[in-house]
């Protein structure tokens, strides 16, 4: 299995396809094995790499997750890009992996060729996020669905994981970090928002958190679906497929 080296351990990743080169970014409790089924959507036309945060799935474990891992996430991401010596890259981030990709962005200024940030609360946490998601992943661990997922994505150990994650994330809503290494208007790539209007896991105001932030940069668009869960990466799969493939190679043209 193919691995690089961040901070002195190893995090799995996997390439499926040819063409122009995509980082599939997945979201926290979660791994690579959630994009692994929708990779007949794409690969036909794109080079798809997958990646399991350090901490998730086939990657080293860790003795903690940091408070600010969206920007420490990035920061791995632009470590495999500098394994695979990749001269251009498009990013494709889906809940807590929006906001690597918007970060990695920002890290990699000039290399990359466009990103989807998709189904996520935007520039700030809501004010009910830690009790909200303490709720969720309380109800979760119960779930006999939700511990099958997560032991399929995560491994054996998924309940350490799950509340190492959960400690992360509430401190870094406690202490209002930012989540963002510069403000949003510092990205210099197109853009495209994407989310479902009936998502319960995002904020409930997510269109109009979209279009605020679209107003601060130069190169963004929106993509709201009707229906669907979270994220709609998974719950609209067959039509974000296309409109995904399409918004990349469009902007691959374009540079």
């Amino acid at each position: 299995m193919p691995f690089f080296s961040y901070d002195n351990r190893r995090i799995y990743y996997e390439e499926h396809g040819k063409g122009h080169p995509v980082i599939f970014c997945h979201g926290n409790t979660s791994s690579s094995r959630m994009f692994s089924l929708l990779m007949p959507l794409y690969e036909k036309d794109l080079h798809c790499i997958l990646i399991d945060f350090l901490g998730c799935g086939r990657s080293d474990r860790t003795a903690l997750f940091p408070s600010d891992i969206w920007v420490d996430e990035a920061r791995q991401v632009v470590c495999l890009v500098q394994h695979l010596e990749l001269d251009e890259v498009s990013l494709i981030g889906t809940s807590g992996g929006a906001w690597v990709v918007m970060n990695a962005a920002m890290m990699m200024k000039g290399r990359v060729s466009s990103i989807i940030a998709d189904s996520f609360d935007g520039r700030t946490l809501n004010s009910s996020f830690s009790s909200n998601l303490t709720k969720e992943r309380e109800s979760a661990m119960k779930d006999e669905d939700a511990r099958g997922f997560y032991e399929w994505c995560l491994g054996p150990d998924w309940q350490d994981i799950v509340q190492k994650d959960t400690k992360a994330l509430i401190e870094c809503a406690d202490r209002g970090d930012s989540l963002f290494v510069s403000p949003p208007s510092a990205l210099d790539c197109p853009v495209l928002l994407t989310g479902s209007v009936e998502d319960l896991m995002c904020r409930s105001d997510m269109k109009e958190e979209y279009g605020e932030m679209k107003k601060m940069m130069g190169k963004a668009s929106i993509h709201m679906f009707p229906h669907g869960g979270h994220p709609s990466t998974l719950s609209n799969a067959e039509e974000f497929s296309v409109i995904a493939r399409d918004f990349i190679m469009e902007n691959v043209r374009l540079n």
